[in-house]
Order: structure tokens, then C-alpha cells, then sequence
């Protein structure tokens, strides 16, 4: 009987899935507004914004929307959070920390920047304390105004201003997280100047690194705030599924156990088959020549699209759960196919193997299931072999990936008050 009623349950759902229509979620009335703006202008320029009220003391918040771009040179709109210090800004302005967030989903009221007081310290789901569905909030916002710095968290593209996101396409976050910094130093309520510590977790630690290896989009000119001053780059357990790419040239061989490798990392679980098939939806999104039915079932991808259209990455996974249980891996096909044009970008759109413009300084736990602490070692190895300057910390105790945030910022907060004042820095490499 327990049986016959799981599948009258089972049944019931998925006939619920097949049968729903395609739709976007509601949207609050700034970022409606938003999305039906062309994502015209330079790269920084603040096309929408409105002061919110915050909780913080001493100091004003406002929501924004900017123009960006992405891996394919196509100009997008994202939105974020800007959160500046009352007051005069001394001599010299003030300077910026530009925050690239974690996994929060795809829907386009994923946005941190949308919740009721977006402007306070991070807030994470799965902690004791946490009080939403969803991440958000800023790292240490309360230490870096003391210190008088500037904050500006991007909701990436896709996350509330319009487009599909491109979930863990590490290039386009990383441009979304700069161009973030060029939007804050252009704001004259803000009082910004152009010195720039890029930060970020997970997803936003993905784009951190990327953003490292970028200096031509960096150092491009005719935006709205050229050359940016970038002093540091701090990455929280950076994800970058790009790293265990295969060297040389990718034939249908590789391609195939390189793109089979990454699926066994992520399949594990329906929360890590929620973040793998994510960036599968993600990548499409970025590199129109792919098509989801290479990598989903029919039924897988209607599913992903109804899913991810409409909902935040934890209610995702708890709808694969429900209506699918331990058989979610099956909205997969066994054997994918155009594997070496998916492989292509994935390496594409991830980290640039170059050497970092700037220190980067890599913190993680030891217990980090989400991503594996060997992602970022590998990283770590190939930038010191071209030179770049990168630390890489494992953390006191037994850290989690959802840890690690919190654990860090006795760390990174020296880090980056040292790198503000120009403090020399010995080169952190093994």
C-alpha cells in the first residue's frame, strides 16, 4: 500500500510537470522595470537605480542596474547592491570592494539584491541564523565600512535584469563582478575611487580567479570608469569545473571522459546534480551552438527549463527530490552527445590559465563537499608555474563548504587592509 501510494504521488507530480506552463516569476517593480530596458550603453553605466533603507549604521544603500556584457561580447544588464559609508569621502575617494556571491539559482528573483534589507552581513540558508530561502548579504560589510570602503555586490546577469543566467560560466561572472566596480565608481553619492579588491564564494570564487586572468576586459577603455585600480583578489573555496580539463588539444576521446569525469563529481547527490545540471542550462545559455537535448533527455529538458526559469537553486533541488527521489539522474542521457563543442565551453567560459594582474589569496576547508578542495590546488600550481602570486589557506578545524565564509574573515580582512595601503607581500606560492 505504501508503495502504490508513492506512486500515485510520484504520478501525480510529474503529470503536474508535464503539464504546467512555462513562465517567468513574479518580479518586484524595479527590476520589471529593469528587464524591459535594452542593455544599451558603456560597460559600469548605472542605467536604473533607487536608495533603499538599511539596517547598517552609518550607512546608504542603493539597488542598481548596470551594463555588462558576457563570454560572447553580447551587452546584458545585471543588478546588484551598492552600500557606501554617510558622509564625505576623505581625499582620494574611497576605496572599492567589488563581492561576487555563491550559488543562489537562475531565476530571474535569484538576486540577493531583492530580498527585504538586502544591505547586511552575509546571511547564509543552511546556518543556524539564516532566515531566508536564500544567501545574501555581504562578507564583513560592517568591518570594510569602518574601515571607509565602498561595497557593490553584483546579482550576476540573468538574476534580475533580464537574460538567462550563465550559472558558474566563470568568464561572464567575472566580467558582471568588474563591470560592478566600474558602476560604484561612477556614482558620485558614493564617493568611490578606482583601488578595487575583488572577493567571492563558490560560484563567485570562480569568477574571482577568472576575473584574475583577465586583464584585456580590465584594462579595456570607453567605460564608464577605465583602469581600475586591482590591488587583490580573495577566492572563498573558488569553484572551477574548467581546471580538470584535459591538456592539448580536446578530440572526441578526451571530450568524452572529460565531460563524463565532471558528472561523476556532481552526480553524487540531487543537490550536487541540482548545481552540474544548473551549469549544463547555464553553459547553453552562454554558447547558443549547444543544445540541452545533448546532454537531457526530452523529458529532462523541459524540466530544466521550467525549473530553472522559475526557481532558486534550493527549491530546485527539493523539486527534483520530490518528484523524482534517487532517480533524478535519469533526466540524463547515458551517452551525451557533441561532447568536444560542450568541453569547449566549459574551458571557454572558466578560469584562464594566465598568469593573475594581482595577488590572489585562495581559503577553504578540508570537509568542502561542494567543491573539491582540488580544484583549486590545480589552480593554485599552474598560476605559480607562470608566475603569479598566489596563497592558498586550508582553514583551522574542520570547515565546510558553508563554513568557510565565516571562518575566513579573520584572514582576509588583514589581507585586504594590507593590500588597500600598499603593504609589500611576499610571494605566497609553495
Amino acid at each position: 500500500m505504501k508503495k502504490l501510494f508513492s506512486f500515485l504521488i510520484l504520478g501525480v507530480s510529474s503529470i503536474a510537470l508535464s503539464t504546467s506552463v512555462y513562465a517567468d516569476p513574479p518580479m518586484q517593480p524595479f527590476y520589471a522595470a529593469v528587464i524591459k530596458m535594452s542593455p544599451e550603453g558603456k560597460l559600469g553605466q548605472v542605467i536604473k537605480q533607487e536608495k533603499i533603507a538599511t539596517s547598517l549604521k552609518g550607512a546608504q544603500a542603493w539597488r542598481i542596474a548596470y551594463i555588462s556584457s558576457d563570454i560572447a561580447g553580447r551587452k546584458t544588464i545585471s543588478t546588484g547592491l551598492v552600500i557606501a559609508p554617510l558622509g564625505p569621502a576623505p581625499a582620494g575617494g574611497r576605496p572599492v570592494m567589488t563581492w561576487a556571491h555563491g550559488t543562489t539559482g537562475s531565476a530571474q528573483n535569484c538576486g540577493p539584491s531583492q530580498v527585504i534589507d538586502p544591505a547586511v552581513p552575509l546571511n547564509e540558508y543552511f546556518l543556524v541564523g539564516g532566515n531566508s530561502w536564500t544567501d545574501y548579504g555581504i562578507p564583513a560589510v560592517e568591518e570594510f565600512l569602518k574601515e571607509g570602503y565602498v561595497l557593490v555586490a553584483t546579482d550576476y546577469q540573468g538574476l534580475g535584469g533580464g537574460g538567462r543566467h550563465q550559472y558558474s560560466v566563470a568568464a561572464t561572472n567575472a566580467m558582471d563582478t568588474i563591470n560592478a566596480a566600474r558602476a560604484v565608481t561612477s556614482m558620485k553619492e558614493t564617493g568611490a575611487n578606482k583601488k578595487t579588491i575583488v572577493y567571492g564564494w563558490s560560484q563567485g570564487g570562480g569568477a574571482v580567479i577568472a576575473l584574475a586572468g583577465m586583464p584585456e576586459y580590465i584594462q579595456q577603455t570607453g567605460t564608464v570608469s577605465d583602469n581600475p585600480d586591482i590591488v587583490g583578489f580573495v577566492a572563498l573555496a573558488p569553484q572551477d569545473i574548467s581546471i580538470l580539463a584535459p591538456a592539448g588539444k580536446l578530440d572526441q576521446a578526451t571530450a568524452d571522459k572529460y565531460f563524463q569525469d565532471s558528472q561523476k563529481m556532481f552526480l553524487d547527490s540531487v543537490f550536487n546534480f541540482t548545481h552540474a545540471t544548473m551549469f549544463y542550462w547555464g553553459t547553453q545559455a552562454a554558447f547558443p551552438n549547444l543544445k540541452l537535448s545533448d546532454i537531457f533527455t526530452d523529458e529532462g529538458v523541459k524540466v530544466a527549463n521550467e525549473i530553472y526559469s522559475n526557481k532558486c537553486m534550493h527549491t530546485a533541488s527539493d523539486t527534483f527530490n520530490f518528484n523524482y527521489g534517487s532517480s533524478y539522474a535519469s533526466l540524463l542521457k547515458q551517452k551525451p552527445t557533441n561532447t568536444v563543442a560542450w568541453a569547449q565551453a566549459m574551458l571557454k567560459g572558466g578560469v584562464p590559465v594566465v598568469k593573475p594582474m594581482a595577488p590572489v589569496q585562495i581559503y577553504f576547508g578540508s570537509k568542502d563537499t561542494a567543491v573539491p578542495p582540488m580544484m583549486h590546488k590545480l589552480y593554485q600550481e599552474q598560476a605559480c608555474k607562470l608566475g603569479g602570486n598566489v596563497g592558498r589557506m586550508q582553514l583551522p578545524g574542520e570547515q565546510s563548504h558553508f563554513t568557510t565564509p565565516g571562518s575566513s574573515k579573520p584572514f582576509y580582512l588583514s589581507w585586504v587592509k594590507d593590500r588597500i595601503v600598499g603593504k609589500s607581500l611576499a610571494n605566497a606560492c609553495p
